[in-house]
């Protein structure tokens, strides 16, 4: 789930992180750590839960030593890059493995993830498979009449891309799908989010000469907004652990075309809630935003089915109460 901003449950604490002349870089791991001992201490806090296992639960661990030999069980869940990207390189995977093992619970976004994490790191700890949730609450479809009409003033098919623009996300692919759906049908596409692909897919889109025709909107707080509005919702990454993004536009009523990489398939189901291709098969993709966008029957159809998967397999209501008996199961193991 996407935090936009700490609730009346929800308390926020912050790690003040100092340079230090020796130092090239600023020691967020030691004050992380440090951060957490005081709060574990002020809030008596009955179990602490990281998300990601670099670096997070590393300082975890060094935060359960300072507190030794008051109890503090540690739970990490491992969500992507952690372990398919940074933790896996040479230089971090023993201190990666070492902060999973050290860890009195560890769950996984997905399965894909999970037999990953067993296949890198041949770790001993038993790892449970609990997915990422959305709040269909928040996420959900709403009429946005004058905001689609912002964006697509003569009814054009809308489709939409979300992510953090590195390379992992294949954002210039994304261009190359649209300008491919543009040939087939009047259609404008919303790129949200920000990072070091966006210039290289601006670039492209003035190079296809559809520069008029796609949005570059930044970083959206409110992305529901946008995911309300939208036909289609394009992600040819390469990979992704889970593919939150493709849940939110799912929980909106929008159907998906993804790339069947990662644990992308434990969420879509092909012709079910949209298509899933292989990733960088820009021309199949196009072609299957194509058949969903050229038939309003199907678009509602997969919409729909999308929206009732994000209800009973992903909610907030069915997901919390998964990681509630998690907890106690960690808190009533024996020390």
């Amino acid at each position: 789930m996407r935090l936009v901003k700490p609730g009346p449950r929800i308390h926020f604490h912050e790690v003040e992180v100092t340079t230090y002349p020796l130092f090239d870089h600023a020691p967020y791991t030691l004050a992380l750590a440090t951060k957490m001992a005081e709060v574990a201490q002020s809030q008596d806090l009955d179990l602490l839960h990281c998300h990601y296992a670099i670096p997070h639960s590393v300082s975890a661990f060094l935060a359960k030593s300072m507190l030794n030999p008051r109890k503090l069980p540690v739970v990490t869940t491992l969500h992507g890059t952690d372990i398919t990207l940074v933790g896996s390189d040479r230089s971090y995977l023993p201190i990666t493995k070492f902060s999973i093992e050290q860890s009195d619970g560890v769950t996984a976004v997905s399965q894909y993830l999970c037999e990953a994490t067993y296949k890198t790191f041949a770790v001993k700890n038993e790892i449970e498979v609990i997915y990422n949730f959305v709040n269909c609450g928040i996420y959900k479809p709403a009429e946005r009449g004058d905001l689609r009409k912002r964006f697509a003033p003569s009814g054009e098919k809308v489709l939409i891309h979300l992510s953090n623009f590195r390379p992992v996300k294949r954002p210039t692919d994304v261009i190359e799908i649209f300008a491919r759906v543009q040939r087939g049908l009047p259609a404008v596409l919303l790129m949200v989010g920000d990072g070091p692909e966006r210039s290289s897919a601006a670039w492209l889109a003035g190079h296809h000469g559809i520069e008029s025709k796609v949005y570059f909107l930044g970083k959206q707080e409110n992305v529901e907004e946008f995911f309300s509005i939208s036909d289609v919702l394009l992600l040819p990454s390469d990979n992704e652990s889970f593919g939150l993004v493709a849940l939110e536009a799912m929980a909106c009523e929008v159907p998906v075309v993804v790339s069947r990489v990662g644990g992308l398939p434990e969420v879509v189901a092909e012709g079910v809630e949209g298509f899933l291709v292989e990733p960088r098969n820009v021309d199949a993709m196009a072609r299957r935003a194509l058949e969903i966008l050229g038939d309003d029957r199907l678009r509602r159809q997969m919409g729909q089915r999308a929206r009732e998967t994000a209800m009973t397999r992903f909610s907030a209501t069915e997901i919390i109460p998964q990681y509630e008996r998690f907890y106690q199961k960690i808190l009533s193991a024996p020390t």
